[in-house]
């Protein structure tokens, strides 16, 4: 039984896979796409051939036949007892739908690249890692023009991302699809070689500059910019400072008056043994729990800011060849430091919640002696002052981040044009 189940899977999968719509769609406008611009039966050969629309639609559709046989073998896993590993139908699914894009039987087994097919079939397997993986891809694009160097760097990106972001990504449970990443981007690789040998000589495909990719390209960089500022001004003076200040406010109220949601343990209700304690010293709690509160949020945080930062560094590195004056060159750099910054301030937050655990733990050893001993005071002064300094250098990084982004938010007013563009 299980055995047919894999075999009947992977028939269906690898039939509805080797579908070349690219090949299709072309016969339908009356051109042989095998024997037009690169031979390929892809989006991209589509889009150069056809127009970008043609090419587009090829996308979706091959995009379709990954995600549709691995979304199928999944419900059907879900639905059927069987005795398989948990992933082991849908990435089987996966794998013949990519091999039937990859070599079509119908086309005699010469076929695309496999990239549209393969971000569908990952998209249902690991979505977080594709919506990494797409974002590359786009920022490649945006910033070089070259599709083959995005794929590339997407099918990279995902690896990296299920390799380095997956709580062991071999385990049982994840090995089967670390082992689908790892070859499928192998598999990218190896059919887009004659891409990398023209991209290390120089001569490869680039997408042509026209006005309205450069009014795409301007949105992204206006959109991202507004992501990236929007999301540090609003998380650092709004929901910060908002967050902290209700929870002190509401934990230095007296024990008769607090709210019954946020009782106070009475340790917390004794006289600050030291200036670098809040007085009342009860305000520890409130601050406590406003830390709590947040830190899940620092990752969306940040992550945000790195969407919105790579995208505005690509958009703007698109325009680098511009030679309309120096405004094109600061912009980049100022936003090369803000991405800089921001990966900097990731790190010092990760440096700063190790050292929250050793500061509360001192606190509360502290507070269980009435009066507190002095070597007890000593740990959590010591704690405390060590986890303010690098809290401190979190904020000034933050700050300097929002500064920058300032400043690209201004340089915003001065966009390229496309007789810009066109002169370049």
């Amino acid at each position: 039984m299980i055995a047919l189940a894999l075999v009947v899977t992977m028939l269906l999968s690898y039939l509805v896979g080797a579908i070349p719509f690219g090949y299709l769609i072309a016969r339908w406008r009356g051109v042989d796409i095998l024997k037009q611009g690169s031979g390929n039966i892809g989006a991209t050969n589509v889009g150069r051939v056809l127009g970008r629309p043609f090419g587009i639609l090829v996308f979706l559709l091959d995009f379709a036949k990954g995600a549709a046989p691995a979304l199928i073998a999944k419900w059907c896993a879900s639905t059927q007892e069987l005795d398989l590993p948990t992933d082991c139908l849908p990435v089987a699914a996966a794998v013949a739908a990519f091999l039937g894009h990859l070599y079509p039987v119908y086309l005699r087994f010469r076929g695309g690249k496999g990239v549209a097919t393969a971000a569908g079939a990952v998209s249902v397997l690991l979505p977080r890692p594709t919506l990494a993986a797409l974002w590359i891809w786009l920022a490649v694009v945006i910033a070089s023009r070259y599709v083959s160097l995005a794929s590339l760097s997407a099918a990279a990106v995902l690896c990296v991302v299920q390799l380095v972001f997956t709580p062991q990504p071999w385990s049982a449970e994840q090995r089967i699809l670390t082992l689908f990443c790892l070859g499928a981007a192998g598999l990218i690789f190896l059919r887009h070689r004659a891409n990398l040998g023209r991209l290390l000589r120089g001569n490869e495909n680039r997408l042509k500059e026209t006005p309205v990719m450069l009014h795409v390209t301007k949105i992204l960089h206006v959109l991202a910019l507004g992501l990236w500022f929007g999301t540090a001004v609003f998380f650092s003076f709004v929901v910060g400072l908002n967050l902290f200040g209700t929870f002190e406010r509401i934990a230095a109220e007296a024990p008769a008056e607090r709210a019954v949601w946020f009782p106070m343990w009475k340790a917390y209700d004794g006289p600050s043994p030291d200036p670098v304690f809040p007085e009342p010293l009860r305000k520890e709690q409130g601050a406590r729990a406003a830390g709590v509160a947040l830190a899940p949020l620092f990752h969306w945080y940040f992550g945000i800011q790195a969407v919105g930062a790579v995208l505005a560094l690509a958009t703007a590195l698109a325009w680098r060849q511009i030679n309309a004056g120096y405004v094109y060159r600061v912009r980049v750099g100022v936003l090369l430091a803000a991405l800089m910054t921001v990966a900097l301030g990731w790190w010092l937050m990760r440096t700063v919640e190790d050292l929250r655990e050793p500061r509360n733990r001192t606190f509360d050893a502290m507070v269980r002696h009435v009066p507190p001993r002095d070597e007890d005071v000593r740990a959590a002064v010591t704690a405390r002052q060590e986890f303010a300094r690098w809290h401190l250098y979190s904020l000034g990084v933050n700050m300097a981040t929002i500064l920058l982004i300032t400043m690209a938010m201004a340089q915003a007013a001065y966009l390229p044009r496309w007789h810009d563009v066109a002169k370049a």
